[in-house]
């Protein structure tokens, strides 16, 4: 029964965070539209959230199991909730950008434990796997909500965006006060005799695994494409489709869902399915979206859009490659993290973050400089880029996962 609550925790952080970390794409367009910022200006927003979550990960990884796993998420939620607080209060872009810093840090904090916490309340390398996939789902499922919540906001003129902070820091404080009362035994990754220079060497080093280090570009190349689509799929619809303010944000949430949906539909298909021909599918069927709904954006008129119901196709189809790339991320972390003692998972977790973190911001910046200079629709055609780069190397990947066999304390 306690084992339910802690997953009931983590899933509540995730949700939380989900909703805080994926607002950066509709912020963005709240500050070009509101602040009257470029859209390669703006860009730096997602540089605030994953650059700070790179750097802090960086150098607390190998400190946590010190700390603990809970209390550095209880750290995270404070931090969090007291940022929601502020940002209606102070409000404007240099506000907006320590919001995403503070995001950035607690987001270190809570990935890097909740991943880590994951091995500690599941029995086997299936049941990590299936824990992963429905956290991941959990994840999106508050990305959906949170485009909601923005839109919901942004549709009422009595009513200010910044408004949905309040919203934020209750949701917060509700997680905080959820961990606060639940008891996670950490006692197997206690560190009896280390020093924190040494744990962090140790982090380091698993950077020399070739399992590790294939897998840390596959992160990468899979988080660039996810943050680049993401982040400015809602300036997309502005801007490209001219939907409305309100209604861009919204229509974005199928994104969200598609992907929800799609781990959920991954996580059960990869009990009967190996992993490598899910991916292989997820990728191919991202590829071929991309080639033929792309098009569809070309001829829109500004103004025709007044509601969902005139709205163009590719609104509602483009987003489905969510759908798509659903499984491959949280498949990808169950493959090295299951293959790795439960010593090195907090090290481990914390690679995954820095490298997911650093291919997030440069996604992001690389399609917002695209975006400025090309255009929408030549942005998202970069796309095709890393997700082919992505298809050619798991395959590789998948052969050194076979093999690959790390015993209890070894370096």
């Amino acid at each position: 029964m306690e084992n339910l609550k802690i997953k009931l925790s983590l899933f509540l952080n995730y949700f939380v965070f989900a909703i805080l970390l994926n607002s950066v794409g509709t912020v963005i367009l709240q500050v070009i539209n509101q602040y009257h910022v470029t859209e390669s200006s703006a860009s730096i927003l997602e540089a605030c959230k994953d650059l700070s979550i790179a750097i802090f990960s960086f150098g607390i990884a190998s400190f946590l199991p010190r700390l603990g796993y809970k209390k550095a998420m209880l750290i995270a939620l404070t931090i969090v909730t007291l940022a929601c607080i502020v940002m209606p209060l102070a409000g404007g872009f240099t506000m907006t950008k320590i919001l995403f810093i503070c995001v950035g840090v607690s987001f270190a904090l809570i990935k890097v434990s909740v991943y880590s916490t994951v091995s500690l309340i599941t029995k086997d390398s299936q049941d990590h796997a299936s824990f992963m996939s429905t956290l991941e789902g959990i994840f999106q499922i508050g990305v959906l909500t949170g485009y909601w919540i923005f839109g919901f906001f942004m549709s009422h003129k009595s009513m200010s965006w910044l408004d949905t902070y309040w919203i934020l820091a209750v949701m917060s404080f509700c997680a905080f006060i959820l961990l606060l009362t639940t008891t996670l035994d950490e006692s197997s990754v206690k560190i009896k005799k280390a020093t924190i220079a040494k744990d962090f060497i140790n982090m380091i080093g698993l950077i020399r695994l070739p399992l590790v280090l294939i897998f840390i570009f596959t992160a990468f190349l899979y988080v660039f494409i996810e943050q680049g689509i993401q982040s400015w799929l809602p300036t997309f619809n502005n801007k490209i489709l001219y939907l409305p303010d309100a209604m861009s944000v919204q229509v974005t949430s199928i994104l969200a869902g598609a992907i929800a949906l799609g781990r959920i539909f991954g996580g059960y298909i990869m009990k009967k399915v190996r992993w490598l021909y899910v991916l292989i599918g997820s990728l191919i069927g991202s590829i071929i979206l991309v080639i033929l709904v792309l098009p569809l954006s070309t001829g829109i008129q500004q103004g025709s859009v007044t509601s969902w119901f005139n709205a163009p196709p590719v609104a509602f189809i483009f987003p489905l490659i969510g759908f798509f790339l659903a499984p491959i991320y949280p498949t990808l972390c169950s493959t090295v993290l299951s293959k790795l003692p439960k010593a090195n998972q907090s090290a481990m977790s914390g690679l995954i973050v820095i490298f997911s973190a650093l291919g997030g911001t440069i996604g992001s910046r690389i399609t917002g400089t695209m975006f400025g200079l090309l255009g929408g629709i030549k942005a998202f055609y970069f796309s095709l880029i890393p997700m082919a780069l992505l298809l050619i190397i798991i395959f590789p990947y998948k052969k050194i996962q076979d093999k690959f066999i790390m015993a209890e304390g070894e370096k």
